[in-house]
């Protein structure tokens, strides 16, 4: 599979359920190697509260949007729901993923220290994807823009870990 293979789009669900899977498998798999055995993962019902999902370890608890694009991929962006904003200790992991064989990394995170709120969202205020008769594209008040200078980049899932929970 490379970039523009249709079934990364045809098949977006699957591949977001998949690649959510393996992250958190491997977050676990890092927590396990530091000697962490105190560790959970929640998933939502809905996704109203801004996270995909909540995970815990050694008292911290961080609710995480993920975010994803494939390697090489021209994404600039991401749409961030404001409803993160107001978790205990929200945050966004943005991680690329090879389209071949599925394997993620390099990753970027948007978030603070363990414990702490979610930095200001800014105020670039999300578009919906498809446009009104008259093709104007209405605007999502609970959605905000990031760009790619917003996020600190190129980290390893060691890092993420240490982002996460220290």
């Amino acid at each position: 599979m490379v970039t523009g293979d249709p079934d990364l789009y045809r098949h977006s669900s699957l591949r977001e359920g998949l690649l959510e899977h393996v992250l958190v498998g491997d977050i676990m798999r890092a927590l396990w190697r530091r000697g962490s055995r105190d560790f959970d993962v929640l998933r939502p019902v809905t996704d109203a509260a801004g996270y995909d999902v909540v995970l815990s370890a050694n008292g911290v608890v961080r609710q995480v949007q993920l975010k994803s694009s494939a390697l090489g991929a021209s994404t600039s962006r991401q749409k961030i729901n404001t409803a993160l904003a107001r978790q205990t200790s929200g945050c966004v992991i943005w991680m690329r993923f090879d389209p071949a064989t599925m394997d993620l990394g390099p990753f970027s995170w948007f978030g603070a220290a363990p414990g702490m709120p979610l930095p200001d969202l800014g105020e670039r205020v999300g578009r919906h994807t498809r446009g009104n008769a008259q093709g104007e594209k209405a605007l999502r008040q609970g959605i905000r823009v990031l760009v790619k200078s917003d996020f600190e980049h190129g980290l390893s899932l060691d890092r993420i870990v240490e982002r996460l929970f220290g």
